[in-house]
């Protein structure tokens, strides 16, 4: 059985490895082009950067970004909460009032009632009364009604406290609100001044160059798989889908080719955090909107336990997130500049797996 999974193992890493290679932007036609011996690659010039150099700090521009995004979709997810929560407490303050002025009315009118009796209260009209049947039939309407007026005022007191609760809920809600703006407006311009910076190095390369760097990218992906390949982790690995890991797996890799866009949750592009709380919703469960929330609310599952539909948490600060689709692959929003894709389950540093179904 281990033999087998090896060879579907190997099997599958050739296949992903002849899929990127095909569908790499600008790659495919430049091979069908390309003359039976490529030219050399241009020596750098003296103190210039090398090619390799510039893989590695748009790679990493590229994760800070990553990092910032789960950071700015949090404060964004945090902001809708707090929103919606505003809005129940004002729908609270709104019916807590109007209950205060039904209480106030009725309050009113047993004010009234009493001047039109001359002003004098229950128990002196009975303690005149030369009737003693209708004295005590008075004596029990008497401890009725100051029964219900103590019951008014207690209710009256209650909902005026409530309404003090609320608006101090409300208050603090608005601070926190406010903050978590900050927070967006701070991470989205982090974002967008990483992905600038990466674009801008990225832009200054040759066509050649370019090609040459998702060729660095493919390798180093390669390696990373080959060497998590090699601890025989895939041999163990046997989960079978449940129904809902299936519809999962097959909204995620339905969304395949469709590009990277910090922030988004489809339907035309996704990140990473957007493509899985997005395929888990369309199998009929609502997951947490980031990575980072993901791996601290799912239930967890050891890496030979992980099956179809199980999201695998990568790198250090949980900043990116796949779904497993099975044979050692997964489907994930790279980053930006590449599409939905399918690749190595091991060609980044596995962090943790959770279970969204468990």
């Amino acid at each position: 059985m281990g033999v087998v999974r090896q060879r579907r193992g190997a099997s599958a890493l050739a296949l992903l490895c002849a899929m990127a290679i095909l569908t790499a932007p600008g790659l495919a036609t430049g091979m069908a082009h390309a003359s039976p011996a490529a030219p050399a690659a241009p020596a750098p010039e003296p103190g210039a950067k090398s090619l390799e150099e510039v893989h590695k700090e748009i790679e990493d521009l590229y994760h800070q970004a990553g990092a910032a995004t789960d950071a700015y979709n949090q404060a964004e997810a945090e902001t809708k909460a707090q929103s919606e929560k505003i809005v129940e407490l004002a729908n609270l303050i709104v019916a807590g009032q109007a209950k205060i002025d039904t209480l106030k009315s009725r309050a009113g009118a047993a004010a009234r009632a009493q001047y039109r009796s001359g002003g004098l209260p229950p128990g002196a009209q009975l303690a005149l009364s030369g009737s003693p049947s209708q004295f005590l039939d008075g004596a029990g309407r008497l401890r009725q009604g100051e029964k219900a007026t103590s019951s008014m005022l207690s209710e009256l007191d209650g909902t005026q406290n409530d309404l003090k609760r609320y608006a101090a809920d409300a208050s603090a809600r608005w601070a926190v609100l406010e903050e978590n703006r900050v927070k967006q407006e701070t991470a989205k311009k982090e974002i967008e001044g990483k992905i600038k910076a990466a674009e801008e190095l990225e832009s200054k390369l040759k066509a050649e160059e370019k090609a040459r760097l998702i060729q660095l990218e493919q390798e180093a992906q390669y390696k990373a798989q080959t060497a998590w390949l090699s601890t025989g982790a895939l041999k163990d690995i046997n989960g079978t889908a449940t129904d809902a890991g299936k519809r999962a797996v097959q909204f995620a890799t339905g969304q395949i080719g469709k590009p990277y866009v910090w922030g988004a949750e489809g339907p035309g592009s996704y990140d990473c955090s957007g493509l899985t709380s997005q395929a888990w919703l369309a199998a009929g469960k609502r997951i947490p909107r980031t990575s980072q929330e993901q791996l601290r609310l799912l239930p967890k599952v050891p890496l030979k336990d992980m099956r179809p539909g199980d999201l695998i948490i990568y790198f250090d600060d949980a900043s990116h997130v796949a779904m497993y689709i099975g044979d050692g692959a997964m489907v994930h929003a790279p980053r930006p500049g590449r599409n939905v894709t399918i690749a190595g389950a091991g060609s980044m540093p596995i962090k943790a797996v959770v279970r969204p179904d468990a």
